[in-house]
């Protein structure tokens, strides 16, 4: 595993910082709102995924974890969530005894940069009506997400997006060029 260095990022932010836009206090709630926005999209397969595929800039990553996979587009995306052609399964499988694990994202940091804003939080894994999930790897604190918005026509979207796990830290990580 490729751990990232905390003096590199955090130079690299201070930089990003000095050459950044100023956000008004619009964009910090529009942003929140699509940070919350996001949570209900991939826990519900709302519109078979495509809502929250519709989250991101028509190019928009999410990274499933430092060196591993990505899903990069509407179609991939939608697919991340359990929809487009994967139909929401998941959703429509969901029991009492086998709950689809909510995702509550926390303590969001939201700051200016070049590109429009970034950010980071924590993911929290509570489990689902008051059950806690059976798979103690999916509970519980799971580390969190780092991320780039962009504003567009549509308002603000994520451009891309990692889940980082422990030992990293939302912050840390450094996106690879485009």
């Amino acid at each position: 595993m490729i751990r990232c260095s905390r003096s590199i990022a955090d130079t690299a932010t201070r930089t990003a910082q000095k050459n950044a836009a100023t956000l008004t206090a619009q964009d910090y709630i529009d942003i929140q709102q699509l940070l919350n926005r996001y949570a209900f999209a991939l826990d519900t397969c709302s519109n078979n995924g495509y809502d929250y595929a519709d989250l991101y800039t028509p190019d928009g990553v999410f990274y499933w974890g430092i060196n591993s996979r990505k899903s990069v587009g509407r179609e991939e995306l939608a697919e991340a969530a359990g929809g487009g052609k994967l139909g929401c399964k998941r959703a429509k499988s969901a029991t009492l005894e086998n709950p689809i694990q909510g995702h509550i994202t926390v303590n969001a940091v939201i700051e200016p940069s070049p590109e429009g804003a970034i950010g980071k939080s924590y993911l929290v894994y509570p489990g689902e009506q008051g059950i806690i999930a059976p798979d103690p790897e999916h509970r519980g604190h799971v580390g969190g997400y780092q991320d780039v918005y962009v504003k567009t026509e549509k308002g603000w979207r994520i451009k891309k997006r990692i889940h980082i796990f422990p030992p990293n830290v939302p912050g840390t990580y450094v996106f690879p060029a485009d």
